[in-house]
């Protein structure tokens, strides 16, 4: 029977923050069962748990925090985390954002690949869809439906020559996750990244940790990890986002052109109606139809 998971000892690492271009100190610790993620504060002494009531912004990144503090850019950890199916753990912060390392999840998996993965005692619960569930803006549009065996399938569309027309479907597992969407990067144009150093933001972006786009060419010096990297890490993001239900999903994510904003939004509406979804505690019956979820 599949047991909640925490990690198997403290750990740390150290990055830069995406916006303030400062050092930041990451530590993630073992938590006993039901605790859930807990982000905290360590230089403001506030702690708060990764959930949609604590989603406070969407607008660049996942931002979560309470009046007392908040925790920026926590998506690409997040990402890891719920895909090594880690269902508790302690995120020590000593700064507002999740250092952004590569820019992509890979540090992160390595992180927990050191920490180890532990059973707990309690029964594992995840949240499985009951029916379809869709959020729309334009022709942008994020969706869950049902399904035993989760995939995440996305499109992006940008006039840019350089990404153009992309379009993945990654099938939802450990292995997988680390083969196929953890190494994929952030990305960004050269014209935002001036723009948004202008306004004292993404300082510490550079070449080792984004994919910068210049009209036609791409200025990192080695090129992209994969031909479609851009439309990859946007399901490492949506991982990450779809995570913040506070437990893992059963069920398949489809996106158009979607966005932190939009991925947030399609938590909250899933949440909105019980008749949406069930809670459910996996027990040998259960854990045979979504026993692929778990490989």
């Amino acid at each position: 029977i599949v047991k909640q998971r925490t990690i198997g000892k403290r750990v740390e690492g150290v990055g830069i923050g995406l916006h303030k271009g400062e050092p930041i100190k990451l530590i993630l610790e073992p938590l006993e069962a039901d605790s859930g993620v807990v982000f905290y504060r360590s230089d403001m002494a506030t702690s708060f748990k990764a959930e949609p009531s604590s989603v406070l912004n969407t607008q660049m990144a996942t931002v979560i925090g309470n009046e007392k503090a908040t925790v920026s850019t926590i998506e690409h950890l997040m990402s890891a985390i719920n895909s090594y199916g880690i269902d508790n753990v302690r995120v020590i912060l000593d700064a507002n954002e999740v250092p952004v390392m590569d820019g992509s999840a890979i540090s992160f998996c390595m992180m927990l690949d050191e920490a180890g993965i532990v059973e707990l005692e309690a029964d594992k619960k995840v949240i499985v869809v009951k029916r379809e569930v869709e959020v729309r803006e334009g022709d942008k549009y994020v969706k869950l439906t049902p399904s035993t065996n989760p995939k995440f399938n996305y499109t992006i569309k940008f006039e840019n020559p350089v990404i153009g027309l992309q379009s993945y479907t990654f099938e939802f597992s450990k292995e997988n996750f680390i083969n196929q969407i953890a190494r994929a990067r952030t990305f960004g144009f050269l014209k935002d990244v001036q723009k948004l150093n202008s306004m004292g933001l993404a300082l510490g972006g550079s070449l080792d940790n984004a994919v910068v786009i210049d009209g036609g060419k791409i200025l990192n010096p080695e090129g992209l990890r994969f031909e479609n990297e851009f439309v990859r890490h946007k399901i490492l993001d949506a991982i990450g986002d779809i995570s913040l239900l506070g437990a893992p999903m059963i069920g398949d994510y489809e996106a158009f052109a979607g966005s932190h904003d939009l991925n947030h939004k399609l938590t909250v509406a899933l949440l909105s109606d019980e008749k949406n979804y069930e809670i459910i505690t996996l027990s040998e019956a259960t854990q045979k139809e979504y026993e692929k979820a778990f490989a």
